[in-house]
């Protein structure tokens, strides 16, 4: 852990609101919620974190990534001006996934100096009453440079019994302990001290629109020696909107699946043997995902699920091809 300050004010960025008498110093763990345009999911991603039990002093900090129309904003401060949560809530101007999160980690990194443990839950999200004691113990107990724990679908009543088995909406992994790395940041447990080792900003604008950032991030702190831990009583649940319990969004997720793979594997290229490797991966993706598929359809009789290596072989070639998809680029009201 860093040198304790004991300063008790810290400047905080224009137009931002903080909850009255807020003692940043004291803050062990910041929850970093970005937001954009869903002020009726955060006010229940807030209730969540105000019902946290814990004997860990937290703060939240939203980032709201809507500079016009700024309602996640205004739920933040509807929980932060009367203390009912202690935290920060700003405005990212910059639209877009990947400025959103790095500008929620940079300002818990420089507002609250003491916080060891950055932790991050999305605005579509609920976590259990456990959630953050689970996740900081996890650490402090294992050592572990980071940590995972599981997202689980809360789907409407009416979505089709096949897509609420497929795994784009179910947990990477499923029991307490080490694992080689964590995928995502909906939610995890970030040490200071990774992002004092792989520098800012954390996740590469390069993913803003595509996703991924939080995949590439992970992957580089694996191949930085870095160490990660799941906790399965970290449970969180996802609220799944009308929209993504559809067929065809599921699709679209895998071919976005294998776009992120491949240009992750991209960036990670160094020199000629470093590209062929990714070429013959380009290359195998179609007969691998047809034998992959053939065996999912067997173990599981879905075809939405056995579909799935098949999406994400397209997606891949589709990037090969310079066909990038970007849905986190979010249109214009009107």
């Amino acid at each position: 852990m860093s040198p304790m300050r004991t300063d008790r004010t810290v400047a905080m960025p224009p137009g931002a609101v903080a909850s009255p008498g807020l003692d940043a110093a004291a803050v062990r763990a910041v929850a970093v919620v970005p937001t954009f345009r869903r002020p009726a999911m955060l006010a229940e991603t807030l209730a969540s974190l105000a019902a946290q039990r814990t004997a860990v002093r937290f703060a939240v900090l939203v980032v709201e990534n809507d500079a016009v129309g700024r309602e996640g904003f205004g739920v933040a401060a509807s929980w932060l001006t009367p203390g009912t949560l202690a935290g920060v809530a700003l405005v990212e101007p910059r639209q877009g996934n990947v400025h959103a999160i790095n500008a929620g980690f940079a300002a818990a990194l420089a507002h609250f100096p003491n916080a060891e443990h950055l932790l991050m839950i999305d605005d579509d999200e609920i976590a259990s009453a456990g959630w953050l004691d689970a996740m900081v113990a996890g650490a402090e107990a294992s050592g572990a440079d980071i940590v995972g724990g599981p997202v689980v679908p809360r789907f409407r009543e009416d979505a089709p019994g096949l897509l609420r088995r497929h795994p784009v909406f179910w947990p990477s992994h499923d029991s307490t302990g080490p694992v080689p790395m964590i995928y995502g940041t909906g939610n995890c447990l970030i040490r200071r001290r990774v992002f004092e080792r792989l520098g800012q900003p954390a996740l590469d604008p390069r993913f803003n629109f595509l996703g991924g950032g939080d995949l590439d991030f992970f992957t580089r702190a694996k191949r930085a020696g870095l160490r990660s831990h799941w906790v399965q009583e970290a449970l969180i649940s996802e609220t799944v909107p009308g929209e993504r319990a559809r067929f065809g969004w599921v699709l679209k997720r895998g071919l976005r699946i294998g776009s992120i793979n491949r240009a992750v594997e991209v960036k990670q290229t160094d020199g000629l043997a470093g590209r062929l490797k990714v070429l013959s991966k380009d290359v195998a993706i179609v007969p691998l995902a047809l034998f992959r598929a053939v065996g999912q359809l067997a173990a599981t009789r879905n075809p939405l699920v056995a579909m799935h290596p098949l999406a994400v072989s397209f997606g891949r070639l589709m990037a090969a091809a310079g066909i990038e998809q970007q849905p986190y680029r979010a249109k214009d009201k009107g």
